[in-house]
């Protein structure tokens, strides 16, 4: 297949995969209200249950393809190739997009009533324990906001992220496979990227916010996924083999023709 052809193909797959990709988005602002209200501590623990289960998913994924198509590789390089593509990508799609998105989109910065409130809180505080000494003007006082610093999961959470990626390239080694059920790998990105936005959102979630969390979430989901599912496999896929459709992995637009990695399940 020449570089045409695989361009041609991917670009296929980009359309294919937006419907699917819509639906998870609404799917992450649903899991966003269902828990808008809980504490930042209980996001954060959100976030550290779907975000390594979204590393050992794209661990399995990417270390099995690479240990399936090149068995003569030693553990090592699978380790690497697994690693680097689940914890990159994963990485990518559960933090730098959302964090980035929510910078450019203003919404990890705080309102101005939110804001008032929290320096009146200050004040209120400060003139109980020492009502002589305190300036009674907020605005002289550093409260500044600082916008959320970027949340690394494999090394703020190291202890709980690397090893996931390891158990995924683990069971890849030992039992490789690249079919895994799509809806659930997605479902898992959704969470894991939807669970960071609830740390770093500020604003309430009004109908204007919730369509800016949209395309965020949609842009999280919708270029991972396909360098992950896409474009990774057809690096392994030979010259000769022809490649049509968009994949019929996706519950949400099947189509008669097969995906990259069901051409190469019947190499094997």
């Amino acid at each position: 297949m020449s570089a045409k052809e695989k361009a041609k193909h991917i670009l296929v797959e980009l359309k294919g995969h937006a419907p699917f990709t819509l639906f998870g988005a609404l799917l992450g602002i649903v899991f966003m209200l269902v828990f808008k209200n809980v504490s930042q501590a209980s996001n954060h623990t959100l976030f550290a249950i779907f975000h390594p289960a979204h590393v050992v998913l794209s661990a399995m994924v990417t270390a099995s393809m690479f240990r399936l198509h090149a068995a003569k590789q030693r553990f090592f390089l699978v380790l690497v190739v697994g690693y680097f593509g689940s914890v990159g990508i994963a990485t990518l799609s559960d933090i730098i997009i959302p964090h980035t998105g929510a910078a450019l989109l203003h919404l990890d910065v705080p309102t101005h009533a939110q804001i008032h409130h929290g320096r009146q809180a200050v004040v209120t505080e400060e003139t109980s324990t020492n009502p002589v000494q305190h300036n009674h003007d907020p605005h002289t006082r550093q409260h500044e906001h600082k916008t959320h610093r970027i949340h690394l999961g494999f090394i703020d959470e190291w202890y709980i992220v690397n090893p996931a990626a390891f158990l995924g390239i683990l069971i890849a080694f030992f039992l490789p496979r690249t079919k895994f059920p799509h809806t659930g790998h997605v479902l898992v990105s959704t969470w894991a990227s939807s669970s960071y936005l609830l740390m770093t959102l500020q604003p309430e979630m009004t109908t204007a916010v919730a369509m800016q969390v949209f395309a965020i979430l949609f842009v999280a989901i919708w270029v991972p996924c396909c360098i992950s599912d896409i474009v990774f496999p057809l690096l392994f896929v030979k010259s000769d083999l022809e490649l049509a459709g968009p994949c019929t992995e996706h519950v949400h637009h099947s189509h008669p023709h097969s995906s990259p990695t069901e051409h190469l399940e019947r190499r094997r």
